[in-house]
């Protein structure tokens, strides 16, 4: 796995690993980022994220934030 995530919300880092691939709320509809994503950079509407590690499934629900995603690099910004 070359895809990492984190997770930060203004309280802590909820997230700092590798995954497979993660779902998150776009404000245009939901979308889901794997390896070798294009930059993007997203508002997040409510709703839940999902990723899986090589543990399985995890989620977390939040009420918005931004998504970054570069170089296979996929940072969350969000509020719980």
């Amino acid at each position: 796995m070359s895809l990492r995530l984190k997770i930060v919300t203004p309280e802590r880092v909820a997230y700092d690993g590798d995954i497979v691939s993660v779902s998150v709320p776009g404000s245009s509809g939901s979308f889901e980022i794997l390896e070798n994503h294009a930059p993007i950079i997203s508002a997040l509407d409510p709703g839940t994220v999902e990723y899986t590690t090589a543990g399985g499934k995890q989620e977390i629900h939040i009420s918005g934030g931004f998504v970054e995603v570069k170089k296979n690099e996929v940072s969350l910004c969000v509020e719980l």
